[in-house]
């Protein structure tokens, strides 16, 4: 039932070019996993379900390289340093699930542009964004593309299409390096994890392939909102979802 349910959540998430790191997490927690092998395993389906997806997009040549290299030249070396970073997270989930929920609602509310032009990625913008979303997605094991991509949406950095082919390798990237520093903090995936990382990658080929063939930039933007919104409302209860 667990592989099923991963599986599930990779396909969610997948469509919009998302792995599932905060709803792998919140099904752990209610799985009573042993908190010390929930961010390692969540950070290795993370890995398994956007390296699907990264090659998928790569191989369609969807990925605009050229503004992934500066979010990951700052992103990687501050995934790293969470990584190694054992800390209670409470307050965190609560700040992090608003901030989730609103910007949910701003995509959700907000214009929504098909084909639009987009504004130039600023070097100092790339560079700050992505060192302070790789340094929560060390320190969480969320993989850090849920949250960079309500900023390329909101700053018209990117369209929703493009937010999703440049997620999928910064969750990878960021995932990797979080990973490493959680091994180095003594932290093991959990038991099975073999087992769950096939069903996240089934999830992740069919949802890779819904994302691309039938959803268009508004489907994109609202399922991207709706996404969002239930990583915020499980940042939020993760904390009653213990057992």
């Amino acid at each position: 039932m667990l592989s099923v349910l991963f599986a599930v959540i990779a396909l969610l998430y997948a469509t919009v070019g998302q792995a599932g790191g905060t709803a792998f997490l919140a099904l752990m927690a209610f799985a009573s996993f042993p908190p010390s092998a929930m961010r390692p395993t969540a950070l290795l389906l993370n890995i398994v379900a956007a390296a699907y997806s990264t090659w998928v997009f790569n191989r369609g040549r969807l990925v605009d390289w050229g503004k992934l290299r500066p979010l990951l030249a700052a992103s990687l070396p501050a995934a790293l340093v969470g990584g190694f970073i054992v800390l209670d997270a409470h307050l965190y989930k609560a700040v992090t699930g608003i901030v989730l929920l609103l910007a949910a609602a701003i995509l959700a509310l907000g214009r929504v542009r098909e084909g639009g032009q987009d504004r130039p990625m600023p070097l100092r913008g790339a560079f700050a964004a992505g060192a302070a979303v790789g340094l929560v997605s060390g320190l969480t094991g969320v993989g850090g593309g849920i949250f960079l991509a309500p900023i390329l949406i909101a700053l018209r950095w990117a369209s929703p299409k493009q937010t999703a082919a440049l997620s999928a390798p910064f969750i990878l990237a960021n995932s990797v390096l979080g990973l490493l520093g959680a091994t180095y903090a003594g932290q093991v995936p959990a038991e099975q994890t073999w087992l769950y990382a096939l069903a996240a990658l089934t999830g992740a080929m069919l949802g890779t392939l819904i994302g691309l063939r039938w959803l268009s930039e508004a489907m994109t933007r609202y399922a991207l909102a709706a996404i969002l919104g239930m990583a915020g409302l499980q940042l939020l209860l993760l904390p009653y979802l213990r057992p």
